[in-house]
């Protein structure tokens, strides 16, 4: 960050920053940075998602069965930052889905589409997005989850909750693949 794009009041405290003990020095620009990649993250607060990861994890069905499964997603976000396209790929040995979604962020909010290809699923989704994190519920005909996702530099958690249908709980680890 130049002395040019910082908020005047940080400028005006920076420059009379000569005179201060360095240990008051590194606070306050502790503090600045700490300030401007709140302000980053809250303009955009799908940043941490962009691109293409992978990973493992595990899949628990309505019939008792748990199963390790391997997952690939890719995330777009637009150069605004408020909207979100993900395509999550999971495999086990006998269970598959692929889950799309298309969603947007505003105040704190996320709310958008999704569509499950393999089963020929969609419906709405909505929820909150805070510090990266997306915590939303996916309803559709028949089918409601709760789906959280945080991403935490190259490592991304997934989990999906469900009750009354074939899919009880998904949770996967995920590191950025590119």
């Amino acid at each position: 960050m130049s002395v040019g794009t910082m908020p005047a009041g940080l400028a005006n405290a920076l420059s009379h920053a000569r005179h201060l003990p360095l240990g008051t020095l590194v606070f306050l620009l502790a503090g600045a940075l700490a300030h401007a990649q709140t302000q980053a993250t809250s303009s955009n607060p799908f940043a941490g998602f962009a691109g293409s990861w992978s990973g493992s994890g595990t899949v628990a069905l309505s019939n008792g069965t748990t199963e390790r499964l391997r997952c690939q997603a890719t995330y777009a976000v637009t150069s605004a930052g408020t909207n979100l396209r993900q395509n999550l790929r999971c495999t086990s040995d006998s269970y598959n889905f692929e889950l799309r979604t298309d969603i947007n962020a505003e105040g704190g909010r996320v709310a958008g589409l999704w569509m499950e290809t393999t089963r020929n699923m969609q419906g709405r989704i909505s929820g909150r997005v805070s510090a990266g994190r997306i915590d939303a519920v996916a309803e559709g005909p028949g089918f409601s989850a709760g789906i959280a996702m945080a991403p935490q530099g190259t490592r991304q958690a997934v989990s999906i909750r469900s009750q009354g249908t074939e899919l009880s709980q998904v949770s996967v680890t995920m590191v950025r693949a590119r």
